[in-house]
This record gives structure tokens, C-alpha cells and sequence, in this order.
């Protein structure tokens, strides 16, 4: 039985001047022993008298940081242990450890800046293998990290992705469309990739096999006469210059028969000849057998043909001639459209030519990609996509490199199988507990479930789904339609009932915003009957300062805002009206959005400078005087104020709301002896002068002073 003394101890870690990497093994190291806290926060003697157990308590710290320090000791060399000074405790040393060698915040920032950059300009080598290319990005990303850089999985796995060499880019473009890139770790990257680089070399073999193979039965020559020389039927390897052979269809010098360019402008026109013939370029052997449900797909075939006639509708007066592969000639005795039944869906091909000399039935790819469907070839399966259906047939490659399809010829007319697909479809929407269609065809193509039939999505409407599941519709994003000039249309909002009630009475606030600046302007009501009366003042006042009229107001359906002599007075002025549905006050959103903002900062102010929260109306007036100078999306590089009066604003005269403040007090105003400034807080800026507008908290009055001086850390007492 093996005794505990016979365990072989874990080695102590030597430091060889790469501190990273040994500070992290010593750590673990120093863990291991339970000695980590005394490196790590180390220890106090306390000043005042002791009892015994606190005295034992820190004899025993004191006994394990002997040992800590015994520790480090050995893993760090006389000469360099000899530059430390403090050496009294573990924490002193390690302290001393790693501000030599890591350095200050200064030296981390520089540490940092050139690992990024490194980072930045990492690229995947021509030749490099991915192994060897993710331990170069993971070295520098977790010396990074080391130095306090908070990079996530999701970054190095993008800088992976995008620095990779040109061959894998189709795989970057499979991971990023079936791969959720912001949760994949990088380990799992690491694991695809390797697998692709693995098919790479399987292939890459594969091809040099061929190569060889071709190259030991052509001999390296070729149909063409070498006027060198070289003769057409060496081995292969040896050197020979290719100006000098000469082609035997053209005789021209430079290139061999096979290689001829005229060879194939001849196949093209005679593809293109639609008034002589057609050109099919795949071979079908007379002698096979009939099969009429299978259907060969083919690259180069030039149009749909079938040699059964089991068309839905056809057309005999439609006549052309074929020709195949081996030059022999075909007659076309019709054209029409073929139902077929593929895995239980029922598709249509149109303008398929009926030859009844054909022995198998040909889908031209080329044609159906001039219907609008995408063909993907890739992995031995072929698959066949509708713009907007999406997959609609998939099939395997077989053991001699064809593609083909099972379908059974529908020769019934397409309105049954449409009502067929329509009522199965809507079976299976009711039999999954009106699961949505989106969900029933997920589970058709991801193949998720069995016993799912293949139909397509019914276009009725589920008066159930309704009933149970009916929402609203989404409101748009942004507006179809801004306005041109000011004054062209102006949002309105009420808000309130605000409490408490302010100082001055007010319950209510309205605003007022132009849609084309998108400046805002704020008044106080008492009652909501108020609102009348001030669009009235707000009409008149802003009207005569640009010389515009107001054209249009929008505002919700509120008593305040539909009452008679609202509707009348802008009829009289020829106002037109926008209001929003009912329950609808999403439509009146540039408003309501606005009314949100304002109450969010006035919030924050009276809560940062602990502000009565009755003076709301001060702190409403600042955070529109300062909306008004601040950037918004709605227009573009200049903030509402300077867009509405063309002036660039200044902001000089800012300070924040709610500190102390120095007010003087006028010669006029006080004695010799007397005080010169007296004490209040700042409320904003006065509407009529050039003047702040202040609070005495004393005599609890109003002060309009342009001599101040501000303590803006202060706040309310």
C-alpha cells in the first residue's frame, strides 16, 4: 500500500524572467498550499494590547507567511532577489515582483497598445496550418488579457473569421450564416475549421492522384505538332516550350486541339440556333430501360424534355428538332407543363418539350435558374430553392455522380392538389395546436420531427388564431414624411397630473415642438381647459418672430385638444388637424418621446442636488434650455436652437442646476458693514434678462443676479 510520504511533490515554480506566465503558475501554485491570502492581502500587527487567541491567530499568520515567503525565496535567484528591499513579508516581495516586472498603469496602457496593434495585423500564412495560426492569435490575446484588456470570446473569433486565407472562405461565410457568432466559443471554431483543413489535404490528394494519373496517359503531349525539338509523346516531365506546337483544327501555334477556343464557339452557336435546333449535352442511351418517375437533372441540357405523355396540358402544334450529345437528332412533338409529385408536394414545370423517342426525363438546371429558383451543389446534395418558399427539393448524389429525382406525373388539373395541400396543411396547423406556419415549416426542412407530410403554408386566415392570438400591428421605426420649413407642423403633448403641486400653483405641463428643428417649447397650466388659450400665445407669439404660419398640428385625442372652440379656432386659421387613433398614442410619438425625456432628466436633477421636488417647473425650463442646445438625430450636425434661429448657440453660461451659490449683494442694497453675498441655489436662467435665476432657501424668494459665483460639488442643505 503506497504511504503518503511516497506522493511526489509539485515543483515550485522558477522565475525566468517571462513574469506573465510565472506569476500565473506561482499563484496556482501558492493556492494549492493555502498561503494566497497572505500574498494577496497580507497582514497587520495590531497596535493596542491583545488577547491570547488574536496573539495565536497571528503567530500562525506569521509562521505561514515564513512559509510563503520560503517559497518564493527559491523560485526567485539571488540577483534578482537581491534588488528587492522590503523583503519582510510575502506581499512585500510580490508587491516588489510586479512593479518591477509588470510595470505601472502607464506601462500596462504602452504594454497593451502594442499587443493590439499586434492583434490588429494578425493574418493566417500562406501554407500555416490552423493549429499553428490559433495558438499566434490566442498567445497575444491572452497576454492582453493580462494586462487588463476585457476581450471576449465573440472579438477573436471575429478576428479569426476575418484573417483567415482566401480558400476558407465559404466556410467563414457557412459559419456566419448557420452559426449564432456571438455565442460560439473559440474552441468550437478551432474544431470546425480543423475538420475543413482536414477535407482540404483528402482533397488535395485526390487531385494530385489525378493529376499523375492524367499525366502518365497523355504523356504530357497532346493533338499538336511540336516544331522544336520536343515531340508530343514524351513523358511528361521533361520541358518544352508551348509557342511552337501547333493545333490540329486551327493550325494556329500556341495551344493544343483540345485546348482550341474555336472548338468551343462552335457548341455555343449551336446551342444558341433556337430556329434549327436544340443542343442537349448529356448522352442517354437508348438501349435503358423506360422509366417514367425519374427525372435526371442536368447542367447541360438546354431545356426540360420528357418521353412520357403525362403532361397536365400540352401543346402538338409546337414542333423543333434536338440533338444529343453522340450528334444524333430528336423530334419535339410538343410543348406544355408537367405536375409532378415530390415528397407529397405537388409542383408544376412549365415549357417542357414532349419527346417521345427520349427514354429519361431531363430537368435543365439552367432553365429553372431563368424561373427564378437557386440551385446550391455542395457536400453530394443538390438542393433546389424558391424565392420566397425557400427549400422546395433536395436530393443526394448517387455512386456515379447523378443527380435525379422520384416524381410521380400528376395529370389532374392543379386547383385539386391546391386545395388538397391547402386543407392538409391547415389539419396540421390545428392538430399542433395552431402552432404558426413558421413553426410547421421548421419542422418540414429541418427534418426535426417524422410522420410530418410536406404541404405548403395555407393563405386563409384562422379565425382561432385570431380569436386567441390577434396583436396589434408594428408602428414604423421613423416617419415617412418631415417637414420642409418651420412652423410646418408642430407636435403637441399634454403631461400631468404632475404632483406635488408647484410653487406657483402649476399642475400641468404642454409642449409644443417643430418638426422641422425640432426645438421644444414648455408651459405651465393649472387646469387642462388652460391649453387653449396658450396654443393661442404660442400661435401668435412664434408666428410673428419668423413670419410663418403654423400649417398643421398634430396631438392626441384629448378633451383639452378636440373641444369646439379648439377645432373651431383652427379652422378659422386654417390649421389642419392630425390626431391619432384611439389608444394610439404611439402616432403622436415625436411628443410623447419628448415629454418621456424631459421628465427623465428633471428627475436625476432634483435627485443629484436633493431638490424640493414642488420646484419641478425650474427644473423642467433648464432641461428644455439645455434639449435645445444638445445634439439630435433628427437633424443632422447642428443642435434644434441653432437650426431654428441660425445661430450657433453658446453654452458658456452653463452650470449645475441646483448648487450653491454667491450672490452679491448691491452698494446699494447694504450697509457698509454689511455682508457683500448672501447664499442661495441656482434654478436655471431668467426668461426676460441676461441674468441666473436663483433661490434664497431663507427668505424663500426668487433672486435675478448676473454676479455669481458658483460651487457646483455643493448641493442643497
Amino acid at each position: 500500500m503506497t504511504s503518503e510520504g511516497s506522493f511526489v511533490q509539485p515543483a515550485i515554480p522558477r522565475f525566468d524572467c517571462h513574469y506573465d506566465r510565472w506569476s500565473m503558475l506561482m499563484e496556482n501554485f501558492l493556492r494549492s498550499k493555502e498561503y494566497w491570502s497572505l500574498v494577496e492581502t497580507g497582514y497587520a500587527e495590531p497596535e493596542q494590547a491583545m488577547t491570547d487567541a488574536e496573539r495565536r491567530r497571528l503567530d500562525e499568520l506569521k509562521l505561514k507567511d515564513l512559509k510563503c515567503k520560503n517559497y518564493l525565496f527559491q523560485a526567485i535567484n539571488r540577483t534578482i532577489l537581491e534588488t528587492i528591499l522590503q523583503k519582510n513579508t510575502s506581499k512585500q516581495i510580490w508587491d516588489s515582483m510586479k512593479k518591477k516586472y509588470e510595470g505601472n498603469a502607464r506601462v500596462k496602457r504602452l504594454h497593451l497598445q502594442v499587443l493590439r496593434k499586434e492583434f490588429e495585423t494578425l493574418e493566417m500564412k500562406s501554407g500555416e496550418n490552423v493549429f499553428d495560426y490559433f495558438s499566434r492569435v490566442m498567445s497575444v490575446a491572452n497576454r492582453m488579457r493580462v494586462y487588463g484588456e476585457q476581450l471576449v470570446d465573440t472579438t477573436i473569433v471575429e478576428k479569426i473569421l476575418r484573417s483567415l486565407t482566401e480558400k476558407y472562405n465559404y466556410i467563414v461565410c457557412s459559419i456566419e450564416e448557420s452559426k449564432d457568432i456571438d455565442a460560439m466559443p473559440v474552441d468550437e471554431l478551432q474544431s470546425s475549421l480543423i475538420v475543413h483543413e482536414q477535407k482540404f489535404h483528402k482533397h488535395d490528394t485526390e487531385e494530385q492522384a489525378l493529376k499523375i494519373t492524367h499525366e502518365n496517359r497523355s504523356g504530357g503531349g497532346g493533338r499538336g505538332r511540336s516544331r522544336g525539338s520536343f515531340r508530343g509523346r514524351g513523358r511528361g516531365r521533361q520541358a518544352f516550350d508551348r509557342s511552337i506546337v501547333e493545333c490540329y483544327n486551327c493550325h494556329k501555334l500556341g495551344h493544343f486541339q483540345y485546348e482550341c477556343p474555336s472548338l468551343g464557339k462552335e457548341a455555343n452557336y449551336a446551342e444558341l440556333d433556337y430556329n434549327e435546333e436544340m443542343l442537349l449535352m448529356s448522352y442517354v442511351d437508348h438501349n435503358e430501360a423506360k422509366r417514367e418517375d425519374v427525372w435526371f437533372l442536368d447542367s447541360g441540357c438546354s431545356n426540360h424534355m420528357c418521353g412520357d405523355k403525362t403532361f397536365s396540358d400540352l401543346n402538338e402544334s409546337f414542333t423543333q428538332m434536338v440533338k444529343l450529345g453522340n450528334n444524333s437528332k430528336m423530334f419535339v412533338r410538343g410543348k406544355g407543363s408537367v405536375r409532378m409529385l415530390v415528397n407529397s408536394v405537388v409542383h408544376a414545370v412549365t415549357e417542357v418539350f414532349y419527346v417521345s423517342e427520349l427514354r429519361n426525363n431531363v430537368l435543365s438546371i439552367g432553365q429553372l435558374q431563368q424561373k427564378g429558383l437557386s440551385i446550391v451543389i455542395q457536400h453530394d446534395k443538390c438542393r433546389i430553392y424558391h424565392p420566397v418558399k425557400g427549400l422546395i427539393i433536395q436530393t443526394e448524389m448517387t455512386s456515379n455522380r447523378i443527380f435525379f429525382l422520384l416524381a410521380m406525373s400528376q395529370p389532374r388539373r392543379e386547383a385539386c392538389f391546391h386545395t388538397t395541400s391547402q386543407d392538409l396543411s391547415h389539419l396540421w396547423h390545428r392538430r399542433f395546436g395552431h402552432l404558426s406556419y413558421k413553426g410547421l415549416r421548421t419542422l418540414q426542412f429541418k427534418k426535426m420531427v417524422h410522420g410530418l407530410p410536406q404541404f405548403s403554408a395555407s393563405s386563409t386566415i384562422c379565425t382561432s388564431c385570431m380569436v386567441g392570438k390577434q396583436h396589434r400591428n408594428p408602428f414604423p421605426k421613423k416617419s415617412h414624411w418631415r417637414a420642409s420649413q418651420k412652423l410646418q407642423l408642430i407636435h403637441a403633448d399634454l403631461c400631468g397630473l404632475i404632483t406635488p403641486i408647484s410653487t406657483g400653483s402649476k399642475r400641468y405641463l404642454i409642449s409644443f415642438i417643430d418638426d422641422f428643428t425640432r426645438k421644444v417649447w414648455i408651459y405651465f397650466l393649472v387646469e387642462k381647459s388652460d391649453a387653449f388659450n396658450t396654443f393661442k400665445h404660442f400661435k401668435s407669439l412664434f408666428e410673428k418672430e419668423i413670419e410663418n404660419c403654423i400649417k398643421c398640428l398634430c396631438t392626441d385625442r384629448g378633451g383639452e385638444f378636440t373641444s369646439n372652440e379648439f377645432n373651431l379656432f383652427c379652422k378659422e386659421n386654417g390649421i389642419k388637424r392630425q390626431l391619432t387613433a384611439a389608444y394610439t398614442p404611439q402616432q403622436n410619438g415625436v411628443a410623447e418621446r419628448k415629454n418621456r425625456t424631459v421628465m427623465n432628466m428633471v428627475r436625476s436633477l432634483l435627485a443629484e442636488k436633493k431638490i424640493p421636488n414642488n420646484f419641478w417647473p425650474e427644473a423642467v425650463n433648464w432641461v428644455v434650455h439645455v434639449l435645445n442646445r444638445s445634439p439630435t438625430l433628427a437633424v443632422k450636425y447642428m443642435p434644434p436652437e441653432e437650426a431654428w434661429s441660425g445661430i450657433k448657440p453658446s453654452v458658456e453660461h452653463f452650470r449645475v442646476f441646483g448648487c450653491v451659490s454667491h450672490v452679491h449683494v448691491p452698494d446699494a442694497k447694504r450697509k457698509k458693514l454689511e455682508d457683500k453675498s448672501f447664499t442661495c441655489v441656482l434654478l436655471g436662467i431668467s426668461e426676460e434678462s441676461k441674468a441666473y435665476k436663483l433661490y434664497d432657501p431663507i427668505s424663500k424668494r426668487i433672486v435675478v443676479s448676473r454676479d455669481v459665483k458658483f460651487e457646483e460639488d455643493k448641493s442643497w442643505d
